[in-house]
This record gives structure tokens, C-alpha cells and sequence, in this order.
């Protein structure tokens, strides 16, 4: 008989526990070999909403080519640079992966302009969260388990999901929902993944858009985080050029911003001593974080993405057909639920039942939110007879 590794072993004492855990909505035995947040990581890469990722936009749509990173590959990334931090502090590995993997399981085809048309389209009907989106595909939405809807997660996986949401929403959603309306903080593996999706995608935005050509070498030199490590790259490698040149910065970035990140935190961690994860939760300001000099550095980056790369006119013209897909899905399916799929035209109509036209449009939501590019892009085409959508 192989001994059970104590999962907490190593860990800080304001790590997430597994001792301390929360729990899960549905109480269940123990996960044999697994702790409780390696069984939550393993349930969310095996959810069928994990793999649709894989043809979701991240900045440029699905089908502009191979090369360019998609939601699944972001997420991968994500929890790549989040586990090493985890790691460096003490924190709960599995449970860091897990909260980074499942991030943006609610996001929308399209990128941010889809979750932008749904909340649109859904505005009399209490709009649409990307983040509220995700939990509710992990609460709700997942079919693969016989006694509970659902991926039943842990109390901390959940946490960390739920970056944002609105007083409205958190109200209703209870004990989870509670640190928005108190203005308490997360876990710290629930700080920790937020961060690393700012680092992950603005440095991987940053490569992707040098990739495609929308922005230049040129123009980011006027970027200090870059400046500097292009001129490092520039005089230890003066023959290097190309992909390589730009892979080296980039590299040196996220390494830069990284070694930040742990030792700023862990130099907040040895003034506050919170004494486990709940003081961590009563603290009314984040835990992780950049140091006063890196902050308006990797502030910076962003701003500069926003404005040359996420604006740009070549993205916009995409986004505007994207919109009128999504648009014209959603509108589609409101007015006729049997357009979709048995299983969504009944559960459209179940809810109409339960919560009036309110019920129906958050059935269709689910449904378009859950949709590819690829395939949004195909049933437009098909409502339309016309297959020039996009």
C-alpha cells in the first residue's frame, strides 16, 4: 500500500490548506492518491468547455492563422508562470494551476467583443460576466458527473475563478460572492493567478502583435520594460535578428516582471505574517504584487497594447463582423429556441418556465457563449444561408 503524501506539506501557513479547505458544494469521499485542488485541476482539463479554448480568440481570431496564441494556450501559459511563483512562495501548486486553467472557461468567442455583445444583448436581463461565466460553467453548465451538476469544485478553485463581479451579482451568489460586497481580498493562489494572466498576456499579446506586424520593434522602443531589454539583447547578441531576437526579449521580460513579483510579495508577506488564509481574505489590499518600481512599467506595456495593438484598425474590422455574428445569434435564438439543439432549445424553454424571458436569454447566452469562433462563424452562416459571415 502506497502511503498518501500529505498535500500540505511545505506550504505556508497562508497558502490555501487542504485541511482549512472550504469544501465542496456536494461533499465527496476523498480523491485517493490526488489532494482535493489536484482533483480540481484534473476535472477542469477533462471539461469540454477546457477544450473548445482551443478555438476561442485571444487577440487575433481563430482562423488568421496557426502561429497565433488562442484562449487554451494563453490559459497554459498562465499557469506556467503562476506555478513557478507558487512554488518560490510556498503556495498550492495544484490549486494555482487550477484557478489558472479555468479562468476563462466563460469567455466568449471573439475575445473581449463578444463578451461585449452579450452584455449587450443580455443588459434587461441582469448582462453578461465573462468571470460570473466561468463559474457558472463550473457550477452549472458541465455535464459529466452522475450525482451533481457541474465540476463541483472546491470553495478555493471557485474563489480564484471569480476575479470580478458586479454588487448585483454578488449578492445573490452568497458566501462566494461576499468579498465584493465587504471589500475583502482573495487567497493568495487566487491574487497570484490574476497576475499572471496580466503578465502572460501582455508580454504574449506583445509577441503575437510583433508577429503579425500590427506593431513594430520601433515603436515599442519607446516602452522602458522593453527599451531595456532590447538594448541588453542588442549588445550580447549584436549578429542575433528576427524571431529569435524577439523571442530573447520577451523571455528576459516575463522573467524580469516574475523575479519582481515573488520577491515584492514575499517581502509584503514578512511585514503583514498573516496567520493563515483567512487573514490573508480580511486584508482590504492585495498581498501580490509588483514593487513601486515595476508597477508603472508593466502599466505601461498595457497601455501601450490598448492603444497600437487592441485598437488597431485591422482588429476593429474583424471585431465588427464578430459582433454582428454574435449579435445576430443571440437574437436569433431569443426569438426561436428551436433553432438550437434539442438539449439547449429544452433547457431554454425550461427556464423560461422558472424565471420568465429572463430564464430563456440566459439559455441562449450559455449556448453562444460556449460557441468557437469557427463555429459561430458557421451557424451565422447557416441562419443566413450565407457562408461570407465574418
Amino acid at each position: 500500500m502506497i502511503a498518501r503524501r500529505d498535500p500540505d506539506a511545505g506550504l505556508a501557513r497562508w497558502a490555501a490548506l487542504e485541511a482549512t479547505s472550504r469544501g465542496r458544494r456536494y461533499p465527496e469521499p476523498p480523491a485517493g492518491y490526488r489532494s482535493q485542488f489536484q482533483r480540481d485541476r484534473d476535472r477542469i482539463v477533462h471539461a469540454s468547455a477546457f477544450r473548445r479554448l482551443v478555438y476561442k480568440t485571444q487577440v487575433f481570431v481563430n482562423h488568421e492563422g496557426d502561429m497565433y496564441r488562442t484562449r487554451l494556450t494563453h490559459s497554459l501559459e498562465v499557469a506556467q508562470i503562476a506555478r513557478s511563483v507558487a512554488v518560490a512562495l510556498a503556495l498550492s501548486e495544484p490549486l494555482t494551476e487550477a484557478i489558472c486553467l479555468a479562468h476563462d472557461l466563460g469567455h466568449t468567442p471573439f475575445g473581449h467583443v463578444g463578451q461585449d455583445v452579450l452584455d449587450e444583448c443580455m443588459r434587461e436581463f441582469g448582462g453578461f460576466e465573462h468571470n460570473l461565466q466561468s463559474l457558472r460553467v463550473v457550477d452549472e453548465l458541465e455535464d459529466r458527473y452522475a450525482e451533481f451538476r457541474g465540476l463541483n469544485l472546491c470553495f478555493e478553485t471557485r474563489e480564484g475563478i471569480l476575479k470580478h463581479c458586479s454588487p448585483a451579482n454578488a449578492r445573490r451568489l452568497g458566501e462566494i460572492g461576499r468579498r465584493f460586497i465587504e471589500h475583502r481580498q482573495p487567497g493568495l493562489e487566487a491574487q497570484l493567478a490574476d497576475l499572471a494572466d496580466a503578465i502572460a498576456y501582455s508580454h504574449h499579446d506583445l509577441d503575437d502583435g510583433l508577429r503579425s506586424g500590427l506593431v513594430t520593434i520601433e515603436e515599442l522602443r519607446g516602452v522602458a520594460l522593453f527599451a531595456r531589454h532590447h538594448d541588453a539583447v542588442r549588445a550580447r547578441y549584436p549578429d542575433l535578428g528576427g524571431r529569435r531576437q524577439v523571442g530573447e526579449i520577451v523571455r528576459r521580460m516575463i522573467g524580469d516582471v516574475v523575479t519582481d513579483l515573488i520577491e515584492e510579495t514575499a517581502r509584503r508577506l514578512a511585514e503583514l505574517q498573516p496567520a493563515s488564509i483567512d487573514a490573508v481574505r480580511e486584508l482590504d489590499r492585495p498581498v501580490v504584487g509588483f514593487s513601486p518600481a515595476t508597477a508603472p512599467l508593466h502599466r505601461e506595456l498595457k497601455e501601450f497594447l490598448r492603444a497600437r495593438l487592441y485598437h488597431h484598425e485591422h482588429l476593429q474590422a474583424t471585431r465588427l463582423g464578430a459582433a454582428q455574428a454574435l449579435s445576430g445569434l443571440f437574437t436569433a435564438f431569443l426569438q426561436d429556441p428551436g433553432l438550437m439543439p434539442a438539449e439547449h432549445g429544452d433547457l431554454a424553454r425550461a427556464l423560461e418556465a422558472d424565471a420568465g424571458r429572463a430564464g430563456r436569454a440566459r439559455a441562449v447566452a450559455d449556448y453562444v457563449a460556449g460557441m468557437t469562433d469557427r463555429f459561430a462563424i458557421l451557424e451565422f452562416a447557416r441562419l443566413n444561408g450565407d457562408r461570407a459571415a465574418c
